[in-house]
């Protein structure tokens, strides 16, 4: 049997549609910036990640009305008070006091 060497010639060609330095062999430019730009925009990703965990953790911490901080709780503190006294569970002395004590 007999092999035509115009077929081997063919075998290792890369002018057709076969794999060739060109494709994986020799990454050139492409391959360095693939892989700069893989690592950017990876780290894109994370830091939004952490940013958005961020806002999320800060979001549901905070109750509504409480960005004045002590002050809104002391204004909370004196309203359930109020409620108190108005249901008539503290008698008025005993709500002054208690006010005294929320003011100072």
């Amino acid at each position: 049997m007999t092999v035509n060497s115009a077929a081997l010639a063919q075998q290792n060609s890369y002018n057709g549609w076969h794999m060739g330095p060109g494709m994986m062999g020799g990454y050139g430019f492409m391959g360095w910036f693939g892989g700069i730009f893989t690592i950017v925009i990876w780290i894109l990703i994370i830091v939004g990640l952490v940013l958005l965990i961020r806002w999320l953790v800060q979001t549901t911490r905070s109750e509504p009305g409480a960005s004045a901080g002590a002050g809104a709780s002391t204004s909370r503190a004196l309203e359930i008070l109020r409620e108190r006294y108005a249901r008539g569970e503290i008698d008025k002395a005993e709500f002054e006091e208690k006010k005294k004590d929320l003011t100072s």
